[in-house]
């Protein structure tokens, strides 16, 4: 039988994104491209242990935002922040399954650059969005933040996160997503490895102290 793709080439292997039967040149040149390939897929699995994490000289210099220094002490000092904002973006990734690599790039992007201004100006402002997934990952993101701010406030007296450790913070994980991900349009590598250091217990999700506890995200 021919591919169900193709409709040329012999089929092969079992496609679960699309239930059926395609050659193997279909499912290279498709797969996480126009197929939603799911994480169990073997040949999926398989075409990640091969791949090559991509270096950070391959993106472009603004979406890495260079100028941003987070060295390691950084993170040493802050893992329980990268952990708690690390944990949002999982939080909004299972609460819309549909979301992908490319998702939680473009809002933390997005983010960056917001609090970059805030820092360098103490201007605050609002980039519009018409994209009502990416506005919610936001949202999520400044929940944790707030709800960091509030425990200090409770805990120390006074909130003590600075707009600049949120900015570093937001950049860390924005260049982890772009190492991890392999930047085909339907990736999900960034996504996977997320749900790797925040594992659901018993079908109900961990909290970000439990299962970030002694995990550090690193590019």
């Amino acid at each position: 039988m021919s591919c169900a793709i193709c409709n040329e080439r012999k089929e092969k292997r079992f496609c679960p994104a699309i239930h059926g039967r395609i050659c193997p040149q279909c499912c290279g040149e498709q797969r996480e491209v126009t197929l939603d390939c799911p994480s169990d897929c073997v040949y999926l699995q398989q075409a990640r242990a091969h791949e090559k994490p991509r270096r950070a000289e391959e993106h472009d210099a603004k979406e890495f935002f260079w100028q941003v220094e987070v060295d390691d002490a950084f993170w040493r000092r802050h893992e329980h922040l990268i952990t708690g904002l690390a944990y949002a973006l999982v939080k909004s990734v299972r609460q819309d399954r549909a979301l992908v690599d490319r998702d939680l790039t473009a809002t933390l992007i997005g983010l960056a650059e917001r609090y970059q201004t805030l820092v360098n100006s103490s201007l605050y402002y609002e980039t519009p969005t018409t994209n009502v997934a990416h506005q919610r990952i936001a949202d999520e993101i400044a929940r944790m933040v707030d709800e960091f701010r509030q425990a200090e406030q409770q805990q120390l007296g006074a909130a003590r996160l600075r707009d600049e450790d949120v900015l570093k913070t937001v950049v860390f994980l924005l260049r982890t997503a772009l190492v991890r991900s392999n930047g085909r349009p339907k990736s999900r590598a960034f996504v996977d490895f997320l749900f790797e250091q925040f594992p659901e217990k018993s079908g109900v999700q961990a909290s970000a102290e439990e299962a970030g506890k002694g995990r550090i995200i690193v590019p």
